[in-house]
């Protein structure tokens, strides 16, 4: 097993820490990527919330000519379920679950944690937490899709079958198509997964409209 622990931005609340949200950002971005989200979601206080925004490892990228970047895991092709990197998949999966057990150890509940992300972090985030045997607090997927997607059936835990999941994507993403997102939403939910969709009219990133749905959604899942 690898115990690495990745490093990452980290930003505290004022009190105590009660909760927390593993953040992942997207491929050849870093633990910066969404840090100034986090005054925009203006989140009470109340929630204790702690962000961790982890940078992910530098790794060739083969879609991209082999050039060293930080990256979840490979990608090959933008046809994105052909040749999953399913290693890399798995590797990226162990090092989110070792992010987990450090909020543990820290005292944070493993049901007031939530684990987020962007692009090839959502797609992490989806992979890892539907699998994880604790129960956490919820799954928030942004402009992704499922990876390793027929395998789930088999692999998914029986606690995350009652994980609030989200995801959101943009009508406009030229980077993962929104019927990718979609074939993987409806695959979720034929599997008994709780999982709510939003559509924005964007391309592959974040909108102010969607910064405030995250919020809501955050207060709902941890309040």
């Amino acid at each position: 097993m690898n115990n690495t622990k990745l490093p990452a931005v980290e930003i505290n609340p004022v009190g105590k820490i009660k909760s927390s949200i593993i953040w992942l950002h997207g491929l050849g971005a870093s633990g910066h990527d969404f840090e100034a989200i986090v005054p925009e979601l203006n989140l009470p206080a109340s929630l204790g919330l702690r962000f961790v925004f982890p940078h992910a490892p530098e790794i060739p990228v083969t879609i991209n000519g082999g050039y060293v970047m930080p990256a979840w895991y490979d990608i090959t092709s933008t046809e994105f379920i052909q040749e999953e990197d399913e290693a890399g998949i798995c590797s990226s999966a162990q090092l989110l679950e070792n992010l987990i057990a450090s909020e543990i150890e820290q005292g944070v509940s493993e049901d007031r944690i939530i684990l987020a992300g962007f692009s090839q972090g959502g797609a992490i985030v989806l992979h890892t937490g539907l699998r994880y045997a604790g129960r956490l607090a919820g799954i928030m997927a942004l402009s992704t899709y499922l990876p390793l997607r027929e395998k789930l059936e088999q692999e998914q835990s029986p606690s995350s079958m009652t994980v609030p999941v989200v995801m959101m994507h943009g009508t406009q993403d030229t980077v993962v198509p929104i019927t990718l997102a979609e074939k993987s939403f409806h695959h979720m939910k034929k599997l008994g997964h709780e999982v709510g969709w939003y559509s924005y009219d964007m391309p592959h990133t974040v909108c102010a409209e969607q910064i405030d749905d995250i919020a809501d959604w955050i207060r709902k899942i941890l309040e």
